[in-house]
C-alpha cells in the first residue's frame, strides 16, 4: 500500500502546474425585497464548475479568470437569476451589489415563497459533490447514503434503505418522470450503473419521509431530481479505472435545448479482489438524451429518451475463505466449474408537453414507457472442504487446517426470464395565489410483467444426497425414498394490472404574531384493479420560524403512506403470483428542528428529526445480498422508530463538510411473534469531510467514513422468528486525494488548446483503507449430518483507483 500511495502522490505532483495565474476579485452584496440580505445565495462562473455562497449578511466574494469576458450568475430559490458580465484587469478588485426581485412562479416544482420557510421535510444536495466524493460507483445516491436515516452495507451497489424500509419502497423521480431499477438482481456485482447520470443532474432534493401528497405510492422515501436546461455549450469527460463517462450540452438559436450523457464502466479490476477468484467480465453501457423545445413563452416540449445495458459473466474458478473466532475458526476450500451470464436491457422514454396560460399557472402533460428485459442464467457446481482451523498456531502454520469437518458439492442452476413493460401518463399542475399555492395532479399506469423461472440447487455431503435419511443397513426394511431436489422452483407467470392515482395540495404561507408560517395539507388516492383495492392518503406539513436571535425552524409532518403491490411484491417465495393481496401501509408522524448558527466565522446547519412509523398489511420478506423475496402474504404489522442528527457546514473554509448520525430500532408482528425486520440497523454513522493543504488550495482530500451496525439474518428455511443472528457491524474508510491542474485562476494562450477546459483534476482514491473485511451475506454449506456453516461473503478489499475529471 505504501508504495502505491507514494506512486500516486507522485504522478500527481508531476504534473506541471507552473501556468501563469491570472485573477481578478468581484465582492458586494446581495439582498432581495425591502433591501433585505440573502443567506446563501449561489453565485457561479457561467460555464464554470464550483462557485462562492453568500453569507448571512449577504455579502460575497469570488475569485474569477481576468483579461476575458465573463458572466456570473447569481440565484436564489424563490428570486429570479441575474447575470452580470463583467471584464476585469489582472489584481483588480471590484464591487458589485446585487438585487435579486421576488419570482412568483413555480421554480423547477420546489415552492418556496421565503428564503427561510422550509414548507416540505427535504434535503437539498450539491450535485457538484458527487466528483468529490470518493466512492467507486461515483453515483448520486452515493451522495444519499451520506444522510441521515439512510443506510446502506454494499459499496457495490447503489441500492439503500430508509428508516426501516427496504429497497422497493423508495421513490426516485426524474423530471416527475417515476424510474425504475432492475428487478432480478441479486448481488452488487451484477448491478452496474445507477440510472442516474450525475453529469445531467442540476438539483437533488430528499426526503425520509413524512413527504407531500403530491409524491407517489411507496411507505419510506422520496428522491427528487431534476437535469439541467442548458442555457449554453458545454461538456465533461471522466477517465478511471472503473470505465469512462462524458457529456454534452447545449442551446441551438434561442428554443432548442439538448443535453446527453453516455457511460461504460466495468469494475473487474476491483470484483478480483473478492475471494471467488475465477473470470470476470462485467460490462455496462448507458446513454441518455434530454431535448427542450420553447414553441413559445408559454409552450415547451421536452423528450427523454433513455438506454442501459448491463451485462456480467463470471467463470468462477476457486474460493478460500477463513472465518469464525479467533477461539473458533474454520476455513472453506471450494473448487467450481460452470459459469454465470445475466443480462439486463432497459429502455425509457417519455414525453412531457408543460403550458403556462398565465405567470401563475402551470400546466403539465407526462407520458412515459419503461420496459425491461432480463436474463439470469447459470449452471456452476462446486466441491468444497471445510476444516477447523487451531485456535494458537505458530507463524508457519497459521492457516492450516487441524480438523476436517467435512467435504460436499452442490449444483446450482438457473434459467430465469423477465420482461416486463410500465406505461405512464400523468397531469400535473400547480396555481400561485399569492400567499398561498394549490397543486394538484391525476395519472394512469399499466404495469404488464411476464416471469419465466426455472431454478433449483442440489446439494452433496460425502457421496450423499442431501437431505439424508437415516439409514437401516441390514434391516429387514431398507427405505426406498424417491429423489428428490427440495431447492425447486418452476413457474412460467405473467401479471398485468392498472393503477389509478390522484392528488390535490394547497400550501399557505402567512405570519403569525412574530412567526412566519407554512401550512402545507393534501389528498392521496388510489386504486388498484387488481385486488379493487381504493385508498386515501391524508398528508399534512407544518414549518414553523420564530423571529429569535437564533434562526430555527421547526417542521411537523405525517400522514399516510400506502404501497400497492408491484410485481416482485406480488411474486411469493415459489415464483407464484399472489392477485389477492393488499397494498401495505404507513403512518409517519415526523418532528424536526433546523438550527443555523455561526461557527468559525462560518454558517453551519444543525437538523434533527424523530420520528415513528406504525406499518400494516405487511408483507414479510427476506433479502439475501440484494435480492428480496416476498412471502406472499399480508400477515404482519409492525413499527420503525427513531432519530436522525446532521451537522453541515464549512468546518474548513470554502470546503463543505457533513456528519449524519442515525438511532433506529423496527420490528413486525408475524404470526403473534415480534421479530426484527430484515433492515433492523440499530445505529448508523456517516462523515464526509473535506479539507485542502494550507496555502495550496487546488489540493484537496476527501473523505468518507461509514459505519452501521449489524442487520439480523437466519439460515435458510428456518422459521422468521429464528432468523435473530446478526451480520457484523460494517466499517469503511475511503479516501481521496486531488489536485485542480486547470482551474479558474489558469491562464493559457489563445493558440494553446487547453484553453477550452474550464476546469480538469486529477485523483487518486484508496477504498476501504482500513482493510476491513465487511460482510454482505452468506453462502450456507452442509456436511453429512445435517450441520449447517455460515460462510460469510465478503466485499471488496483495500483498492486503489486513478481518475481524470475535465469539464470543457
Amino acid at each position: 500500500m505504501k508504495k502505491l500511495f507514494l506512486i500516486g502522490i507522485f504522478i500527481l505532483s508531476s504534473i506541471v502546474n507552473a501556468f501563469p495565474q491570472q485573477t481578478a476579485t468581484i465582492f458586494g452584496k446581495i439582498t432581495g425585497e425591502e433591501r433585505k440580505p440573502i443567506p446563501n445565495a449561489n453565485i457561479i462562473i457561467d460555464g464554470h464548475p464550483g462557485g462562492t455562497a453568500s453569507a448571512k449578511d449577504g455579502s460575497y466574494q469570488i475569485l474569477v479568470p481576468a483579461g476575458k469576458k465573463i458572466t456570473l450568475l447569481i440565484s436564489f430559490i424563490g428570486y429570479e437569476t441575474q447575470k452580470l458580465e463583467v471584464l476585469l484587469k489582472s489584481g483588480e478588485l471590484k464591487e458589485y451589489n446585487i438585487y435579486l426581485p421576488p419570482l412568483a412562479t413555480q421554480l423547477e416544482s420546489i415552492e418556496v415563497k421565503d428564503q427561510q420557510i422550509h414548507t416540505q421535510s427535504f434535503s437539498r444536495l450539491n450535485p457538484k459533490a458527487v466528483t468529490l466524493i470518493p466512492t467507486m460507483n461515483a453515483s448520486i445516491e452515493d451522495l444519499v447514503k451520506t444522510l441521515p436515516g439512510v443506510a446502506s452495507r454494499n459499496e457495490l451497489s447503489s441500492t439503500y434503505s430508509v428508516r426501516g424500509g427496504n429497497y422497493d419502497e423508495n421513490l426516485v423521480f426524474v423530471n416527475d418522470i417515476e424510474i425504475y431499477r432492475p428487478f432480478l438482481v441479486r448481488a452488487g456485482q451484477q448491478e452496474g450503473m445507477s440510472f442516474l447520470n450525475p453529469d445531467l443532474v442540476s438539483g437533488i432534493s430528499f426526503s425520509a419521509g413524512g413527504f407531500d401528497a403530491r409524491y407517489g405510492d411507496k411507505m419510506s422515501s422520496v428522491l427528487d431530481i431534476r437535469y439541467k436546461k442548458p442555457t449554453s455549450f458545454a461538456g465533461s469527460f471522466d477517465l478511471s479505472l472503473l470505465g469512462a463517462n462524458g457529456h454534452l450540452e447545449g442551446k441551438i438559436g434561442r428554443k432548442f435545448s439538448y443535453l446527453t450523457g453516455i457511460r461504460y464502466k466495468s469494475n473487474s479490476y476491483f470484483l478480483k479482489g473478492l475471494d471467488t477468484k475465477g473470470n470476470y467480465k462485467p460490462r455496462y453501457f448507458d446513454f441518455q438524451s434530454l431535448f427542450n423545445y420553447e414553441v413559445s413563452k408559454k409552450f415547451e416540449i421536452s423528450l427523454m429518451g433513455t438506454y442501459s445495458n448491463n451485462s456480467f459473466k463470471l467463470v468462477p474458478e476457486t474460493r478460500e475463505t477463513s472465518f469464525g473466532t479467533l477461539d473458533e475458526a474454520y476455513k472453506i476450500k471450494m473448487y467450481f466449474d460452470g459459469q454465470e451470464v445475466d443480462k439486463y436491457q432497459n429502455w425509457l422514454g417519455a414525453l412531457t408537453l408543460q403550458y403556462k396560460p398565465t405567470e401563475d399557472i402551470r400546466l403539465k402533460l407526462i407520458s412515459s414507457v419503461f420496459q425491461t428485459f432480463e436474463s439470469e442464467t447459470y449452471d456452476i457446481s462446486a466441491e468444497y472442504w471445510i476444516g477447523k482451523l487451531e485456535a494458537f498456531q505458530n507463524y508457519n502454520e497459521y492457516g492450516q487446517g487441524s480438523e476436517e469437518l467435512g467435504v460436499g458439492a452442490y449444483i446450482d442452476h438457473a434459467r430465469n426470464y423477465l420482461n416486463g413493460t410500465v406505461a405512464d401518463i400523468e397531469h400535473l399542475g400547480s396555481w400561485n395565489k399569492g400567499n398561498s399555492q394549490m397543486m394538484w395532479g391525476i395519472g394512469y399506469r399499466h404495469e404488464f410483467f411476464r416471469y419465466k423461472m426455472n431454478e433449483w440447487q442440489l446439494t452433496d455431503s460425502a457421496g450423499y444426497s442431501l437431505p439424508h435419511e437415516t439409514d437401516s443397513v441390514g434391516g429387514s426394511h431398507p427405505p426406498h425414498n424417491a429423489f428428490t431436489i427440495p431447492d425447486f422452483i418452476q413457474c412460467d407467470n405473467s401479471t398485468g394490472l392498472n393503477k389509478l392515482s390522484a392528488f390535490l395540495q394547497e400550501t399557505w404561507t402567512f405570519k403569525k404574531g412574530r412567526n412566519d408560517i407554512s401550512l402545507s395539507a393534501g389528498l392521496r388516492t388510489i386504486y388498484d384493479d387488481l385486488n379493487g383495492q381504493f385508498l386515501a392518503n391524508p398528508r399534512a406539513t407544518l414549518s414553523i420560524k420564530p423571529h429569535w436571535k437564533k434562526e430555527v425552524v421547526f417542521r411537523f409532518s405525517g400522514g399516510y403512506y400506502s404501497q400497492p403491490p408491484s410485481f416482485r411484491e406480488l411474486t411469493d417465495l415459489n415464483g407464484n403470483i399472489i392477485s389477492s393481496l393488499k397494498a401495505q401501509t404507513a403512518f409517519h408522524a415526523v418532528a424536526g428542528t433546523d438550527l443555523y448558527f455561526d461557527g468559525w466565522g462560518r454558517p453551519f446547519k444543525f437538523v434533527t428529526e424523530i420520528y415513528y412509523k406504525y406499518m400494516t398489511h405487511l408483507i414479510p420478506y427476506e433479502i439475501d445480498n440484494l435480492e428480496i423475496r416476498y412471502y406472499g402474504n399480508n400477515n404482519s404489522f409492525g413499527y420503525a422508530a427513531g432519530i436522525d442528527f446532521r451537522i453541515n457546514g464549512e468546518f474548513v473554509k470554502g470546503a463543505e463538510s457533513w456528519a449524519s448520525l442515525s438511532f433506529m430500532k423496527t420490528e413486525e408482528n408475524i404470526d403473534g411473534y415480534w421479530v426484527p425486520r430484515p433492515t433492523d440497523q440499530r445505529v448508523n454513522l456517516c462523515i464526509f469531510f473535506q479539507d485542502y493543504v494550507p496555502d495550496f488550495p487546488s489540493w484537496r482530500v476527501n473523505l468518507t467514513l461509514f459505519y452501521g451496525t449489524g442487520l439480523p439474518f437466519g439460515a435458510p428455511g428456518s422459521p422468521k422468528k429464528d432468523q435473530t443472528l446478526r451480520i457484523p457491524d460494517y466499517r469503511r474508510v475511503d479516501i481521496g486525494l486531488s489536485k485542480q491542474i486547470i482551474g479558474d485562476q489558469t491562464f493559457f494562450s489563445q493558440k494553446n488548446p487547453l484553453r477550452a477546459f474550464h476546469s480538469m483534476w486529477l485523483a487518486m482514491e484508496v477504498f476501504n483503507l482500513l482493510q476491513i473485511s465487511n460482510t454482505v451475506s452468506y453462502q450456507w454449506v452442509t456436511d453429512i449430518n445435517g450441520q449447517q456453516y455460515a460462510v460469510p461473503n465478503y466485499l471488496t478489499p483495500r483498492l486503489f483507483n486513478l481518475k481524470l475529471i475535465a469539464n470543457f
